[in-house]
């Protein structure tokens, strides 16, 4: 079935009338485009990431508009009619509201399985020397590595970004036979499951988003990892004391912090007591800009950094305890 692309063309002041009146004259399944419902969302959310894409930023610049989608059926034209008709009454319903231009333009979307083309964005990702993930409907194509199974839909962690490979490569050196790991901040559970396909005997996922746990236990169990060797938590390690002393009781040989620095500086001071003696950690998902900041704080923290990788604006950083005298 082919499809009609519809774009209307609005404004932010405008955007949530224009999206009523579309609804109420029968037109469902909107897309709504807003520079200003986007840069809400993100000063909303602003501790949970330090990089934005400059590049869709600028895409979005002054863009405010709504899509909707029309099967190519002999009707198109008609709900075309029908659709500028409902923009006319709302235009003279509101006249002192900013609608923007409501220009209407349309485009043909030739015929696509919709529900199976998504996956084409998820191909098979080698990591490090060692690694591949796969998604979960395409297991076969290991390429002769070690296959890192998931669910790429479900949660963020498919393996694409920098932070999460440098991750990967460190744990490629790390990952012992013996090894019990942990992860803070687990999302998707790929960087446990990696730890576990390089041998470790056991690793624990760790995240504040309730939905995170169950995902990281399936995305587990597409590795054949059951809660014998995988073990998932909700919660915040830094406010729930009860939680802190049940993940730290025995200690772990390496500990991973793949999130944001913001999120690395608040975790510093409570790192250690993850760490066995002779353990090692790895903090990713660092802007180049707040390198710095996040060294200083592990370094007030008790740590010591011993290496550093980078890739693109990214940087991960492996460290230890510092020695006592």
């Amino acid at each position: 079935m082919d499809y009609l692309e519809v774009t209307i063309q609005t404004a932010s002041a405008g955007i949530e009338a224009v999206a009523s009146a579309l609804t109420a004259g029968g037109f469902d399944s909107l897309v709504v485009e807003d520079q200003a419902e986007y840069e809400t969302f993100l000063e909303d959310n602003r501790a949970y990431w330090d990089y934005i894409d400059e590049e869709f930023q600028q895409k979005l610049e002054g863009l405010s508009r709504i899509k909707l989608y029309l099967e190519v059926d002999g009707s198109e034209n008609k709900q075309l009619e029908h659709l500028n008709k409902v923009l006319n009454s709302l235009k003279k319903r509101n006249p002192d509201t900013n609608l923007g231009t409501l220009e209407v333009t349309s485009s043909l979307l030739p015929e696509t399985n919709w529900e199976e083309s998504w996956k084409d964005n998820y191909p098979p990702q080698p990591v490090g020397e060692k690694l591949i993930v796969l998604p979960c409907w395409n297991t076969e194509e290991t390429q002769g590595r070690i296959p890192v199974i998931l669910d790429p839909g479900l949660t963020f962690g498919t393996g694409a970004h920098p932070s999460t490979q440098m991750c990967m490569e460190f744990m490629e050196q790390l990952v012992k036979p013996d090894s019990r790991v942990i992860d803070l901040g687990s999302g998707s559970g790929i960087l446990s499951i990696a730890a576990l396909r390089l041998g470790a005997a056991s690793a624990a996922g760790v995240d504040i988003d309730p939905k995170a746990e169950s995902i990281a236990r399936e995305n587990a169990a597409y590795n054949d990892f059951g809660p014998d060797k995988f073990t998932a938590y909700t919660g915040n390690v830094t406010e729930d004391a009860k939680l802190m002393q049940q993940l730290c009781a025995g200690g772990y040989d390496l500990v991973l912090v793949n999130i944001v620095a913001d999120v690395i500086i608040g975790l510093a001071p409570v790192l250690k007591h993850f760490l066995k003696d002779d353990a090692r950690f790895i903090c990713s998902g660092i802007l180049d800009t707040r390198l710095a900041d996040v060294e200083q704080a592990l370094t007030d923290a008790g740590l010591e950094i011993l290496d550093r990788k980078g890739k693109e604006d990214w940087r991960c950083v492996c460290g230890r305890k510092k020695e006592t005298v």
